[in-house]
């Protein structure tokens, strides 16, 4: 697993203590409205693209820079989908490093590039139906996740494709 030297320091500080770290996702989608999704080589599940922020990195740079690292393509980010954190967000890594990130997930399509994986992080980059996901082969954060901007595990009409009108003050 590849590790920034910032996270690599200080974790020379706190060994495996928890560490809270901003992160960005990114949810490219193709013309026909698939997910490119990336399986981890760690754990051998499939994930949403993304990672921890480094310092002076903005979360859009961040996004894009996930992107080519751990999928190699390039891609164009839309709106943000959510900011996420909480409990279903924590992680404990393999060598037992504990993590709970707070998440700005992106929506995004891809510019440049044909996905393929890095052979570091990832070991598999592919496109999937919504309805189609491997959930059973997915991190609880993983589907935390991906709940939180509508593709839960029912099938669910993406946020980017709907349109939400002003909460009512009929209580």
């Amino acid at each position: 697993m590849a590790i920034a030297p910032y996270i690599r320091r200080l974790r020379e500080l706190v060994g495996t203590e928890l560490l809270v770290l901003p992160s960005a996702a990114v949810l490219p989608r193709d013309d026909a409205g698939r997910i490119l999704l990336v399986r981890i080589i760690d754990t051998g599940q499939w994930a949403v693209i993304g990672g921890a922020i480094e310092p002076d990195e903005s979360p859009q740079d961040a996004a894009r820079r996930e992107a080519e690292e751990e999928a190699g393509v390039t891609v164009e980010l839309g709106p943000i989908l959510a900011v996420l954190g909480g409990p279903e967000f924590r992680m404990t890594y393999p060598n037992g490093d504990q993590t709970c990130y707070v998440s700005t997930v992106f929506n995004a399509t891809v510019v440049g590039g044909t996905p393929r994986p890095d052979g570091d992080e990832t070991s598999a980059a592919q496109w999937w139906d919504p309805e189609d996901l491997p959930r059973s082969d997915m991190s609880s954060f993983t589907l935390a996740l991906l709940a939180a901007v509508g593709l839960g595990g029912s099938p669910a009409q993406p946020p980017w494709t709907t349109s939400r009108s002003a909460p009512s003050n009929d209580s």
